[in-house]
């Protein structure tokens, strides 16, 4: 009843010719993936559609009564997902506003705090009668018990002197210009001079560059003190932690050296050799699993696994399901020959390299050439540590599938 592009031939009576499924293999393949993006797609404009009670514009990008105000910038534009602002009220979005930019300059004042004094610290006293020197406090979190209850209570009238007087929002400026501070924050206040009126219009972009920084400093210092909290430190380790053995083989980016319990953090240079042989055998078996559990879906070895009870290979069912049907003698011939390799073959001493087994060549063959050159040997190595770790994730990601 339809031919190509689904032209109505019932309309007219007429019936079309059978598709050629191999010139039109193409157009087939693109009908049906694009029929399974649209299904997907229907799905979720559905319901879309049933949360925003809208099929037009704002139910792609939700617009409201300030979606035109600075800071509705992409990817979001206007974005207020909790409908704090869908009542319109002016007053509570000015409020709203002023709150956002000043905690958004307060936060990239914080993130250049957490990270200048690891470079550079004031000379001279913090409080001369406590005889405490700026050098003697320690940085981020563990500052906070260091300063005297004095030097608190100054911090808490300048905020106040600022929140009062020097830095107060006038009804008559936009929010975040303030009559006591210029362009890029300049304190005219210390001068006793006031900054003249922002002009929105030619200052739009620094403007909405103010607002998206404070945001994302925000969410930084956020970071900064729960990574602070976690890690105990400020210094370079808080971004990536080192450790006794960050110059192992298998400290690579992102993460460079990862131990995120602190396993290894006592320095035990025999424990860690024990783990990192461990890891490299289960890395290997779990790359093993991985070809295992893809090469059955293509081809399966003739003949029988078990002439015995009459089973084949070919009746073997991938996956978990496998484990029912080995008979019990091929379960424990599997383990006998696990064993073997465990206490014979792979307990020589091994090299410098750990998982580096004497009587074995590149690639792991019995009786194999090793790899002679250092530096490609251990690019190989790395390699190899590093294909581990994907495949012990690949593998737990197949069994869970």
């Amino acid at each position: 009843g339809a031919g190509r592009l689904g032209l109505p031939f019932f309309l007219v009576g007429a019936k079309s010719g059978p598709c050629d499924a191999v010139s039109s293999e193409r157009s087939l393949n693109a009908e049906l993936n694009n029929g399974r993006l649209a299904m997907l797609a229907i799905v979720g404009m559905i319901s879309q559609n049933g949360f925003l009670g809208t099929t037009g514009a704002s139910m792609w990008i939700p617009g409201a009564a300030f979606d035109k105000e600075l800071g509705a910038t992409m990817p979001f534009k206007y974005f207020d997902p909790l409908g704090l602002a869908s009542d319109g009220d002016a007053g509570a979005f000015r409020r709203r506003r002023a709150a956002e930019i000043k905690n958004g300059r307060v936060a990239m004042w914080a993130c250049m705090g957490y990270i200048t004094p690891e470079y550079f610290r004031w000379p001279g006293y913090l409080s001369p009668s406590a005889n405490l020197k700026f050098t003697d406090v320690p940085n981020g979190v563990a500052a906070l018990s260091k300063v005297p209850a004095e030097g608190w209570a100054q911090i808490g009238i300048f905020i106040a002197f600022l929140e009062l007087f020097a830095l107060r929002q006038d009804k008559d400026r936009m929010p975040g210009d303030l009559t006591g501070a210029g362009r890029l924050g300049l304190p005219f206040f210390l001068v006793g001079a006031k900054s003249g009126p922002c002009d929105a219009v030619s200052s739009e972009r620094s403007l909405n560059a103010e607002l998206n920084n404070g945001r994302l400093a925000m969410l930084a210092i956020v970071g900064m003190i729960s990574q602070n909290g976690f890690l105990g430190t400020t210094g370079a380790s808080m971004w990536i932690p080192g450790a006794a053995f960050d110059k192992e083989l298998g400290a690579t980016m992102p993460f460079k050296y990862f131990d995120p319990l602190g396993l290894a953090s006592d320095g035990d240079a025999g424990a860690f050799r024990r783990r990192r042989a461990a890891e490299i055998k289960n890395g290997r078996v779990a790359m093993w699993a991985c070809m295992g559990y893809i090469t059955p879906e293509y081809f399966r070895w003739p003949g029988f696994c078990s002439p015995s009870e009459g089973v084949k290979f070919a009746d073997l069912p991938n996956g978990f399901a496998a484990a029912a049907k080995i008979p019990g003698l091929g379960v424990l011939q599997i383990l006998a020959f696990v064993g073997t390799i465990e206490i014979f073959n792979l307990q020589s001493t091994p090299g410098k390299y750990a998982g580096d087994y004497e009587g074995y060549g590149a690639f792991g063959l019995p009786g194999g050439k090793p790899i002679a050159d250092v530096a490609k040997k251990e690019k190989s190595l790395l390699a190899e540590i590093n294909n581990g770790r994907l495949a012990m994730m690949a593998i737990m990601g197949m069994w869970f599938q």
